[in-house]
């Protein structure tokens, strides 16, 4: 079996890789480091399928280093050792370049043990991972070397690489393999920036095709056909889950139904209702609150049919919940006023319930003045008396500010005209 089309045609030359131009366009510092023959520690962070191992085989290439791949998904420190062990010989003259991928599955004592080696420079290492490295990678390792971060691909740029895919595929297989425009850029606009994917893509529709006399012919339909179930990238233990999860509610918060059905969408694709349902709960809660009260157990009734019918369906009431939140008018002031209260108890301002507000209870010896004094609200005009609700240390205390809407200031208004008819204690 002959390996992936990835592998067959991995480019050569910083060049010939695709995207990372932030990182690899001319003049930028990695490709300046890289030309200039020295390279230091790198740490590689970003998604599959971008380029990562292309480039460090690349880097291991020009600076003619003996290049070892382990993953850290397999290796042991037997295997870190099996390496090292090259150090000095005749096939790694020019020392050893240690190529280590998704090193967040190393522990930190396989961390530790990379230590010794690339202090002394016996070892030049490059790690890759995909998730974020100041989180799994150990904090010695990171203070000496450099982190990268590659991003996923843009369709536009990987358009190029699908149509040499099929150049190259029509070499290998000795006739010409005619790929629509239309058919190109479908592989390259499902494959979520991951380029491994696309050559995959491209791969099996070349595999797919309908052999007329004189070529194969990828149609844009075979495409699709092919590339259908090619989801967005999508991890729900990695940066990715967050970054779909952050912009899902943050689109909701600025009032965008456009961009928030997209990262609804994402979710959804992914199969993950649980995190569409939680962020959509808590933006009702977070992010409209008081400017429209109601809509939280309008909110929780669609995601409760969502849940109860599952997908696909349950992407109806939850495509209604998030239009709704989108323009719904906007208020924190809930969170605000509970976040300011929590600050002042975990900072110990508290104190004693006012005598008024504890329950029932004898009074002890020492106490003068003997009885609890509270007043019962309803018995008073409008429903409302004046007494002591916070503790005497935080008297005065103010937590909650009406937000700017007319929900909130209607309540506003509301309070002030009634709290102007206090009347005597009875």
């Amino acid at each position: 079996m002959s390996a992936p089309l990835a592998d067959r045609i991995r480019p050569k030359t910083l060049d010939d890789i695709v995207g990372q131009q932030h990182l690899l366009g001319p003049g930028r510092p990695l490709r300046r480091i890289i030309e200039s023959g020295e390279i230091p520690n790198l740490v590689f962070y970003g998604p599959s399928g971008v380029g990562k191992t292309t480039l460090a085989s690349i880097i291991a290439r020009r600076t003619k280093k003996h290049l070892c791949k382990l993953n850290g998904t397999s290796a042991s420190t037997a295997d870190i050792r099996a390496v090292v062990s090259k150090v000095g010989t005749l096939e790694a003259v020019n020392g050893i370049l240690l190529y280590l991928d998704e090193i967040q599955y190393f522990n930190k004592k396989q961390q530790q043990t990379l230590l010794e080696f690339i202090e002394n420079g016996d070892i030049t290492l490059i790690a890759s991972t995909t998730e974020n490295p100041y989180f799994y990678v150990y904090n010695a390792i990171l203070s000496r070397s450099t982190v990268f971060e590659f991003k996923p691909v843009e369709p536009k740029d990987i358009v190029p690489a699908v149509e040499r895919a099929f150049r190259f595929l029509s070499q290998e297989r000795g006739k010409p393999i005619k790929a629509e425009p239309e058919a190109v850029r479908r592989i390259a606009f499902s494959c979520g920036g991951d380029v491994r994917k696309a050559m995959n893509a491209a791969e099996l529709c070349a595999l797919a095709a309908e052999e007329t006399d004189d070529a194969l012919q990828v149609t844009p339909e075979l495409a699709a056909e092919l590339t259908q179930s090619s989801a967005p990238r999508y991890d729900r233990e990695g940066d990715e889950h967050y970054d779909i999860v952050s912009a899902y509610q943050k689109s909701m918060r600025g009032s965008d139904p456009d961009a928030a059905l997209h990262y609804l969408a994402r979710l959804l694709a992914a199969g993950d209702l649980p995190s569409a349902c939680r962020r959509l709960m808590v933006c009702a809660c977070e992010d409209v609150g008081l400017a429209y009260p109601q809509i939280i157990p309008i909110v929780k009734a669609a995601v409760d049919a969502a849940q109860m019918v599952g997908l696909p369906e349950a992407r109806i009431p939850l495509s209604d919940a998030v239009i709704l939140v989108s323009l719904a008018p906007k208020s924190n002031s809930g969170e605000a006023a509970i976040d300011a209260a929590l600050t002042d108890v975990k900072a110990g301002r508290a104190g004693p319930v006012p005598r008024c507000l504890q329950n029932k209870h004898y009074d002890s010896a020492e106490v003068k003045r003997k009885g609890q004094f509270y007043k019962y609200p309803h018995i008073y005009p409008n429903h409302w008396v004046q007494q002591q609700y916070l503790p005497d240390t935080l008297q005065g205390a103010a937590y909650y500010t009406p937000g700017e809407n007319k929900t909130e200031q209607s309540y506003a208004a509301y309070w002030r005209h009634i709290k102007k008819e206090e009347t005597p204690d009875k």
